[in-house]
């Protein structure tokens, strides 16, 4: 089929919409392909709402059509779309795709951690490549990459499993993070850069005075003391070691969503706050004392957090996914 061209918009879901009707029409994106307002988004690097608009836009032309449950699936092209030309263009607004895996990482990361508040899951590559329709090397790649940040592993049978979080598990993870990262923070003190603190002290206090904290706050703060700041402690295998029961981040970025409401203040802001300040001082004995007692009070309230959302919460089957 013949692709024709027609003028650059400004607009991001428009730059999105082209793009993706592009694939469509060449056959980069395959007939029956599910998309979604996160696909696209984490594809494209924009967020939801132009993603959304660039959906119901291709559907409007025909090449999509409302999926059962959540997304559309790519329709086979009958006519004749004007689309843009892509090649060539650089006016700051270009839209980069990422590799394939990227491209879907995030939905199957978000659609495995929220399940497992409920109870333990195993994950099936030929079906996670199937409803994704990407190929089992794809499918592969997901999954390293969820071994990589601790949320799954193999069982007994060498299946990919992803654990609930239960309340032995949780124990587990925490009394591992007391224990590794003080030492990782405490190696990564003498090469942090001039102004790191600084910066992490100003955030942490802007969210603190803010009148409405949003998730995407929380994660940040979460990224900057335990994982920003423990990875300059130059010791490759205490980082690896780390980042295992690191998983709970992950989780949180989901917790932090659905339980917004449970505490009147994030309770972990001066906790930070606390830690940070005497890292100021140079005082990272009392720094490290202050970050352990930070976990442990952690790992209360994570349970707290995650029951709430298991008494909330009710997810859609996905055939990649088998309760255990």
């Amino acid at each position: 089929m013949q692709i024709a061209s027609k003028p650059l918009s400004s607009k991001l879901y428009r730059r999105a919409c082209d793009l993706l009707a592009f694939d469509i029409c060449s056959g980069a994106l395959p007939v029956a392909t599910r998309l979604t307002e996160t696909r696209v988004a984490e594809r494209f690097g924009i967020s939801r709402a132009p993603a959304r608009q660039a959906l119901v836009e291709l559907e409007r032309l025909g090449l999509l059509k409302k999926a059962e449950g959540r997304g559309y699936d790519v329709l086979p092209v009958t006519r004749e779309i004007g689309v843009l030309q892509t090649s060539g263009i650089n006016d700051g607004l270009e839209l980069q795709p990422r590799s394939s895996w990227e491209v879907i990482y995030p939905e199957v990361e978000i659609e495995v951690v929220s399940r497992t508040s409920l109870a333990s899951w195993r994950i099936n590559e030929v079906l996670l490549a199937r409803h994704y329709g990407v190929s089992r090397t794809v499918a592969r790649d997901v999954v390293a990459r969820l071994q990589e940040r601790g949320i799954v592993h193999k069982d007994g049978s060498a299946r990919w499993c992803a654990p609930a979080l239960t309340e032995k598990h949780i124990n587990e993870l925490y009394e591992l993070r007391w224990v590794l990262e003080p030492l990782a923070l405490e190696k990564a003190v003498p090469h942090l850069p001039g102004g790191l603190l600084a910066a992490f002290r100003a955030n942490i206090e802007m969210t603190m005075a803010s009148s409405e904290v949003r998730s995407e706050q929380l994660d940040q703060l979460e990224q900057e003391l335990h994982v920003d700041l423990l990875r300059r402690c130059g010791n490759q295998a205490l980082l690896r070691a780390v980042s295992l029961p690191q998983a709970l981040l992950v989780a949180h970025h989901f917790l932090y969503r659905r339980t917004s409401g449970l505490f009147e203040s994030e309770p972990f802001l001066p906790e930070h706050l606390k830690i940070v300040t005497r890292l100021e001082r140079r005082d990272v004995a009392g720094a490290c004392e202050a970050l352990v007692q930070h976990l442990k009070v952690s790992r209360h309230r994570a349970m707290l957090r995650i029951r709430a959302v298991a008494e909330t919460i009710e997810p859609a089957d996905l055939p990649y996914l088998e309760r255990l």
